[in-house]
């Protein structure tokens, strides 16, 4: 079990399977891109599914979200998925994705055991898509997610972040779109997690904003607190339902009493929090030729130590070295 101090119990792993990404997200890195990890430095597909295999079968881990950066450019993620799929404790397996690949891949991770998708989409809007991450591919995202709906990999969640005076006026649209395509939105508050450090709390668009603008064309209805349990978004009926919308508040209504993720890098750390300052060495420990036994030893021990929450609210609030391209979503 990993366990805090805190009494929050981790079930739900995310694992960072590359740090590069064939986007350049206006609120995640520079245009120029970033200093990626070398090859050496990355976990290999063996490693990963030692790690997975490990969490699920002696740390209680029930979910495993594979991440990038864009988990689809690593050339292993099909058999990853599959090997992970073979696993005695066999974990609910769902992937974080821009969608640009999927046209291609969904089928296959399908049929090698992978559950459903998220898939990242600001805009319906192909020159708005363009100015947010700086390449022309709306078209090709738009087709890979009919192409998740149509391989089974359901739920398909679209996650939509609105960034001001770009699409801040589109949630509306946005949400009479996924009810069309029976895909469930979630709106994303901006968090800070960009390389540039450019992340400003003021004229953030927040969750109260969001559900403003969709009140203008929509009856939400909220589920209430006992169905979310420790998801982060809280969702509402669209309508009466049966389709809902989501919000994950980061910002201005934090969930870390209720968490229940850890994380590992695509080099191989464990961190507690997307906004944690200290990170735990696992490929150290791997390469080293410890046993299953000590990796897990180490592992409890880190998420012991995670703190009560990120305090993104807070104007002491300091900004992880990192960017959310490194350390998974």
């Amino acid at each position: 079990m990993l366990i805090d101090t805190y009494g929050r119990v981790a079930t739900d792993l995310r694992v960072s399977l590359t740090d590069r990404c064939n986007l350049r997200c206006t609120y995640c890195m520079p245009e120029e891109g970033l200093q990626w990890l070398a090859k050496p430095d990355l976990l290999t597909d063996d490693e990963i599914v030692r790690l997975i295999d490990i969490a699920v079968t002696s740390l209680g881990i029930e979910e495993v979200r594979f991440t990038g950066g864009e988990p689809l450019l690593r050339p292993g993620l099909v058999g990853i998925v599959e090997r992970v799929a073979a696993l005695d404790a066999r974990p609910q397996m769902s992937l974080t994705t821009n969608g640009i690949g999927l046209k291609r891949t969904a089928a296959a991770l399908k049929q090698a055991g992978l559950d459903r998708v998220n898939v990242s989409l600001d805009t319906l809007r192909p020159d708005v898509f363009k100015t947010l991450t700086r390449r022309d591919r709306h078209k090709d995202v738009i087709e890979g997610l009919y192409a998740a709906r149509d391989a089974g990999l359901t739920p398909v969640k679209v996650n939509s972040v609105l960034m001001p005076g770009l699409n801040d006026d589109e949630a509306p649209d946005l949400l009479a779109w996924a009810v069309e395509h029976d895909y469930e939105l979630r709106f994303i508050e901006q968090m800070p997690l960009d390389a540039q450090h450019g992340w400003k709390r003021d004229g953030m668009i927040t969750a109260g904003d969001i559900l403003a603008s969709l009140r203008t064309r929509f009856e939400l209805t909220a589920e209430g607190e006992e169905k979310r349990g420790s998801a982060p978004a809280e969702r509402w009926l669209v309508d009466g339902g049966p389709h809902v919308v989501g919000v994950i508040a980061s910002v201005t209504r934090p969930f870390c009493a209720a968490c229940d993720r850890t994380r590992l890098t695509a080099d191989g750390q464990v961190r507690t929090c997307l906004f944690a300052q200290e990170e735990t060495d696992l490929r150290a420990a791997l390469r080293s030729g410890a046993p299953d036994e000590e990796i897990a030893r180490i592992w409890r021990l880190a998420m012991w130590g995670k703190k009560a929450g990120a305090g993104l609210d807070d104007p002491t609030f300091v900004q992880p070295d990192r960017p959310m391209s490194a350390i998974g979503g």
